[in-house]
């Protein structure tokens, strides 16, 4: 690795928080490469739904934060949907209560009970995570960074002052961290009958729920949470659950055409990890991972703190 530029910040892992990440730090004026396994593509965030709320991610606390933070960038994004693949789009969440909301709650515009009482009505961001990802790449290589398709099973010989860990369910062995497990996700894509607005329904003492995200390549039907669970192939039965569910909601569901089947690990943890160590030999090591099913929703908050803390260690 002697031909290694020894300035750059190196960050391992290149989904939505590992390219944001990126993306703070070449803004801030820090040298900065990605090394990704995978192409952005390829990667979990390339599967997500992904709408702007926090699911499936602790600790509270400080998700409320990291999430705000995250919204407003969005939000501002959002004026600009066809280049950011970020659109605000009206929705409901069914079966969820204002009272059982942290106090971030209280500053999500328009976020109301629904005139039924039988859920939230929202207007949040949407994003199209394809056409997210490659925006965030192109924005990292124009503030001067890079991404490289590298394979890592070394974090501490990453040639790099600082290195940032944003690998997600990768951290289980790269770290190693057993804390972190696979909450496996399965989608199935149709032709949009018409929806234009999106739907969550979930009940957290079961692994199955029900949500549809309208996104300009069809209409997103959901979904599972399977805890423990590492296959990465649909489900036949699976699928025909998440439609029936879906269509019960919308009928219109029933008959549209399968243009896809999709399934994501979310890298799941008790609680997110940003945190610096020292590497052995004293270079610095930036944890970034453990966001759960709630990656796109704090990836900014995430990457500031990630950012601030590259900064002490450099």
């Amino acid at each position: 690795m002697e031909h290694e530029r020894s300035d750059d910040v190196i960050v391992v892992g290149g989904g939505v928080v590992g390219l944001t990440t990126a993306v703070v730090l070449a803004e801030n004026g820090i040298p900065v490469r990605v090394w990704n396994r995978d192409p952005a593509e390829r990667t979990t965030s390339a599967v997500a739904g992904a709408l702007w709320w926090p699911y499936r991610i602790e600790p509270e606390p400080l998700v409320g934060g990291w999430a705000l933070e995250s919204l407003a960038v969005y939000e501002a994004l959002a004026t600009r949907p066809e280049e950011t693949g970020v659109r605000v789009v009206e929705g409901v969440h069914r079966g969820m209560r204002l009272d059982e909301l942290g106090p971030w709650a209280a500053r999500v515009p328009q976020l109301r009970t629904a005139d039924d009482g039988e859920g939230l009505v929202a207007r949040l961001p949407l994003i199209d995570m394809p056409v997210h990802l490659a925006w965030l790449r192109t924005r990292l290589l124009k503030a001067g960074g890079a991404v490289e398709e590298r394979v890592v099973t070394d974090l501490a010989r990453v040639p790099a002052p600082v290195v940032v860990n944003c690998t997600g369910l990768g951290a289980r062995e790269l770290v190693p961290d057993p804390a972190v497990r696979p909450v496996r996700g399965q989608l199935v894509v149709v032709e949009n009958p018409g929806v234009t607005t999106w739907f969550t329904s979930v009940d957290h003492s079961s692994d199955t729920s029900t949500y549809f995200f309208p996104q300009p390549g069809g209409l997103i039907l959901g979904g599972t949470a399977e805890d423990d669970a590492w296959s990465p192939e649909p489900d036949p039965a699976v699928a025909a659950g998440i439609i029936a569910r879906c269509a019960a909601i919308r009928p219109e569901i029933a008959g549209a055409r399968v243009l896809a089947h999709r399934v994501g690990l979310r890298p799941a943890r008790t609680a997110v990890r940003l945190e610096r160590l020292p590497l052995p030999d004293g270079r610095a090591l930036v944890h970034n991972y453990g966001h759960g099913g709630a990656g796109v929703t704090v990836a900014w908050g995430c990457a500031r703190e990630a950012a601030a803390l590259v900064g002490a260690a450099a």
